[in-house]
């Protein structure tokens, strides 16, 4: 491998550099307090302390990580023009973003498990959902992002790069290094493509198949006003899904197929927005829409509040 190389960055949008990075700046910014502001709140209110919201902990911790990986670097390209990167930490790079993506899309299908047992088992709850089940459930999805995505870097290490050290890429991701390369590049294109289908197929799969269940133990529901709020108590997640999935098949579909459709500049501006953009998005979700967070929300800003009237007052 080459002791460094170049991130393309968002070539072609020049002259709309300092729009772009003060958008995603202000965007970052935006989803570290929010996702701080969840964890921290779930963390100090024991009323907080059950199987949903520990779920929604894990995924505002994983969305403060996520987004950290790239876009501290990416804003580095806008505002000091340094595009280099040393392999090592391009490699570091490239297993975070792909690791912490499978555990975001693992988190995902264990709040849909735990969406499905509160609808369908209410009483049974939190005797199925205990705090040893959720620690093995979130074990496993770290286990299962850990297994799946450390031959990546190594797949990458091993490859030949003859001259080229330009990734097309504002971050050090798979498909991107893959390419700079030269020679048989099958085995990482194969792997990658296995991959992104088999994980998001079967967190999918299992997101659809607990929300059919759903659909139809509401369905069952003697009242409307019963019915609304079990329909209430799935919005938030069903949004997030939206926020998550669709702009990361977006991007891996133009990605894979439509490079000639899409402009590469498009193709990296929707890529770190498939990164920063859930991560800004899932903490309003949960805050509007979850009244136990807005609630917890509300008191907290109260109590400040009465502390710098009182505060004033000496």
């Amino acid at each position: 491998m080459p002791a460094v190389f170049f991130l393309f960055g968002m070539s072609g949008l020049e002259d709309l550099g300092i729009l772009v990075s003060i958008f995603f700046c202000v965007i970052y910014i935006l989803a570290i307090l929010g996702n701080f502001s969840i964890t921290y709140i779930i963390w100090t209110h024991k009323s907080l302390h059950g199987p949903m919201y520990f779920f929604l902990a894990m995924l505002a911790i994983n969305d403060l990580a996520f987004s950290s990986s790239t876009v501290p670097k990416m804003l580095g390209i806008f505002w000091t023009s340094d595009s280099r990167i040393d392999a090592s930490s391009c490699l570091v790079q490239m297993f975070f973003v792909h690791f912490l993506s499978v555990v975001e899309s693992g988190i995902l299908a264990a709040m849909a498990y735990d969406r499905y047992i509160a609808i369908c088992s209410p009483l049974r709850y939190t005797s199925i959902l205990t705090f040893i089940v959720l620690e093995r459930i979130a074990a496993s999805i770290l286990v299962r992002a850990f297994l799946t995505i450390f031959p990546i870097p190594v797949l990458v290490s091993r490859l030949h790069y003859c001259v080229g050290d330009v990734v097309l890429h504002s971050y050090c991701d798979h498909m991107a290094v893959v390419n700079v390369a030269c020679g048989d590049k099958r085995v990482n294109s194969i792997y990658g493509l296995v991959l992104s289908l088999s994980i998001t197929g079967f967190d999918l799969m299992f997101i659809g198949l607990s929300y059919m269940m759903i659909l139809q133990a509401i369905f069952q529901l003697p009242s409307r006003n019963a019915r609304r709020k079990a329909v209430g108590t799935c919005g938030s997640h069903i949004c997030v899904i939206i926020a998550a999935y669709v702009p990361g098949i977006f991007t891996f579909v133009t990605y894979r197929f439509g490079q000639k459709i899409v402009p590469q500049n498009v193709h990296i501006f929707l890529a770190n927005i498939y990164i920063v953009f859930p991560a800004f998005l899932n903490p309003i979700i949960y805050g509007v829409k979850t009244k136990q967070i807005r609630d917890s929300a509300l008191k907290m800003l109260q109590v400040k509040q009465k502390m710098c009237s009182q505060g004033q007052k000496f």
